[in-house]
């Protein structure tokens, strides 16, 4: 049976490895660790709080996704992403050394919006049901335990 895909499309559906998994996970660490300390020598950065939720590593462990939210904020502010951006380059080259990487990884920075859509999924639950019909028994069931 031949396969009509192309290899690339195959590649990216497939699941991370257990090496993209370890590495990415000991780099979300080593991020956040480096965040609450202001070690990112940009004054922009420093006081910010920010959360790295997920790191995910390319197969050949070259590149990374850093997804990050920032404390107090809905979203991440244009001039932090902008300093993140700026950073990302001594962040790979301390990354390969702590980790003892062959190659520094190639940083990119996403705000991590999923606790933003959590919340807007949320309300629109609340407006669509109203809070009294949420999480409860139905009336079907009420009328049955009585």
């Amino acid at each position: 049976m031949r396969r009509t895909e192309p290899r690339a499309a195959r590649e990216s559906a497939a699941l991370p490895s257990q090496r993209q998994l370890k590495v990415g996970e000991q780099l979300r660490h080593l991020l956040a660790a480096a965040f609450l300390r202001g070690e990112t020598h940009d004054p922009l950065l420093d006081g910010v709080s920010l959360t790295v939720s997920e790191v995910r590593m390319s197969r050949d462990l070259r590149h990374a996704v850093v997804y990050v939210s920032e404390l107090g904020h809905e979203a991440l502010r244009p001039e932090v992403g902008a300093a993140l951006g700026r950073a990302a380059g001594r962040l790979g080259g301390r990354a390969a050394r702590e980790m003892n990487l062959k190659y520094a990884p190639r940083l990119r920075f996403e705000p991590d919006d999923r606790f933003g859509e959590a919340e807007r999924v949320e309300r629109l639950l609340d407006e669509g049901l109203g809070p009294d019909r949420r999480g409860g028994p139905s009336s079907a069931d009420e009328g049955e335990e009585g």
